[in-house]
């Protein structure tokens, strides 16, 4: 089985072709990230074909990680509560999280 391990948004995910994985929002410059999209990881920190594993120091030179964006969306909203008791002090706020679901078509 072929699997790598890739680094983005200051995260390591392992992925293996075919495999959907969920990372933080990717921005590309001015123009943000659509559904159909192709995406290329670069930061390969390690690949395994099955026989042979090619560990990076830190990144494996050469290696790439292409995958297709297929939801673009936020999470479910958190409620952030700040909370003074007896002095009448309540704030509340909420927070949606963006986030990519990218299916990793393949490891090259």
């Amino acid at each position: 089985m072929q699997y790598a391990v890739i680094k983005t948004g200051g995260k390591q995910y392992v992925v293996a072709p075919g495999a959907v994985i969920t990372i933080e929002k990717l921005a590309r410059g001015p123009v943000d990230t659509k559904k159909g999209d192709s995406i290329v990881f670069d930061q390969v920190l390690l690949t395994d074909d099955g026989k042979t594993t090619n560990v990076g120091a830190p990144l494996v030179k050469g290696a790439t990680v292409t995958g297709t964006v297929s939801v673009v969306g936020r999470a479910k909203k958190i409620d952030v509560v700040k909370y003074k008791a007896k002095s009448r002090y309540l704030k509340r706020r909420g927070h949606r999280q963006p986030h990519v679901k990218v299916k990793i078509d393949s490891i090259g």
